[in-house]
């Protein structure tokens, strides 16, 4: 999952920068064919989300709602 991150640890990530990796990951998945062969990366895509939502739990509960909202629309395809 480190190699999707793009490097600094993920000690040193803020939920926007976390949030962005998972959506570059998720583009990568979709860009590809739509196998079993995906499924790594689809896990690090759902992974690196999930750390995005945490740490904006952490950083700024009160705000988690409006970046959670913020997250899904920018991981959402386009209807």
């Amino acid at each position: 999952m480190l190699d999707h991150f793009g490097g600094g640890g993920l000690d040193a990530a803020t939920p926007e920068a976390l949030a962005r990796s998972g959506r570059k990951v998720l583009d990568q998945v979709l860009a590809r064919a739509g196998d079993r062969s995906v499924a790594l990366d689809l896990l690090a895509a759902d992974a690196l989300v999930t750390l995005a939502l945490l740490a904006q739990a952490q950083t700024a509960p009160g705000q988690l709602g409006d970046f959670a909202a913020s997250v899904l629309r920018d991981v959402s395809p386009p209807t």
